[in-house]
């Protein structure tokens, strides 16, 4: 099969023939139609998360087909579609696994970073890791729900009941979860790179009240706020712009330094947490939900072997949306 590979952390992908692999006991064989490109993805190839399993095929917001079964499969059967999402594997047994949290699971594995990925045309999963889809959405529309949509998810439900909502950073999972908390009644504060029009003008037209600059204040505190960005000069600001009471949600998997700020802008029960991974329960939850909404998905599609334009893409800011690898032929009808 066709691969783009990563060999050493800080360099680019490379397209390879790479043998396709075989499903052990209780894993698929998927064939990949299309993956989505995350900020985690550009954190694994420029070396910001430690210990990539070498060499590493990227990618981790999987949609395809399951092609093979592994011995011990139940639940899953041959041409079903699927998504595969970042946790790929979890013990069962550690403390975290048994009281509800195998998103912190210690010894868990992630697709595209501990577990080979899907910038391929074929993955292996774990089958308890495989979310059915529904064949309302064609692949590339569905394959940010994967990761965008459901650390998205997470988030939001980790702020709460707020009604003034502010995103930090309107790219892929913001420009999801507007859509989420509009549904919900929820009103949209979105922050974006100063002086970038068009992606204020690409969250007001996802319901956002109100869109401006990152470093300035809304026009009303916010009940809870939300960052996306892997910026961490952001959280002082997120923080002057919550109300008595308000929480901060920080998204990434990784996060620059945390810059000092007075205590006073903490204190009146404001709190900070962080989001780690997703469980199956959140993919549950949110691909219910995503199609009662409906959540519709910005996309720009990439061939496989353009994979590494789109991480440029992504990292230069200069995506409306999410970038997706468009990987078997008619995937985006």
């Amino acid at each position: 099969m066709r691969a783009m590979v990563l060999e050493q952390p800080g360099t680019p992908l490379r397209l390879r023939d790479w043998p396709e692999p075989t499903p052990g006991p209780g894993e698929v064989l998927v064939e990949v139609g299309a993956c989505a490109v995350c900020r985690t993805d550009l954190h694994v190839v420029d070396g910001e998360l430690p210990e990539p399993r070498l060499p590493l095929i990227p990618g981790h917001q999987v949609v395809g087909r399951v092609r093979r079964l592994g011995p011990g499969v139940g639940g899953l059967s041959e041409g079903q579609r699927v998504g595969v999402p970042w946790l790929g594997w979890t013990c069962g047994e550690c403390r975290f696994c048994r009281s509800g949290r195998e998103n912190l699971c210690d010894r868990a594995r992630f697709t595209g970073y501990t577990r080979q990925g899907g910038f391929a045309e074929f993955i292996v999963a774990d089958a308890r890791y495989c979310f059915p889809l529904a064949e309302g959405l064609d692949d590339v529309s569905a394959a940010p729900l994967l990761c965008a949509g459901l650390i998205g998810y997470r988030c939001l439900v980790k702020a709460g009941e707020a009604e003034r909502l502010g995103l930090y950073g309107f790219g892929a999972a913001a420009h999801l979860v507007a859509q989420v908390a509009r549904h919900r009644g929820r009103r949209v504060f979105a922050f974006v790179r100063p002086g970038d029009e068009e992606a204020r003008r690409f969250a007001l037209e996802l319901g956002a009240e109100w869109a401006g600059p990152s470093d300035a204040l809304p026009p009303e505190p916010l009940d809870a706020a939300i960052i996306f960005a892997p910026v961490g000069a952001l959280v002082p600001l997120a923080l002057k712009a919550l109300d008595k009471g308000g929480r901060l949600v920080c998204g990434g998997i990784h996060m620059s330094d945390i810059p000092g700020f007075p205590y006073a802008d903490l204190w009146q029960e404001r709190t900070i947490t962080s989001v780690a991974n997703l469980t199956r329960q959140d993919g549950v939850e949110f691909l219910a939900l995503a199609p009662r909404i409906p959540v519709r998905t910005t996309t720009t599609s990439f061939p496989l072997e353009a994979a590494n334009e789109a991480l440029e893409r992504l990292r230069s800011g200069r995506l409306q949306g999410a970038a997706v690898l468009a990987i078997r032929p008619g995937s985006a009808d």
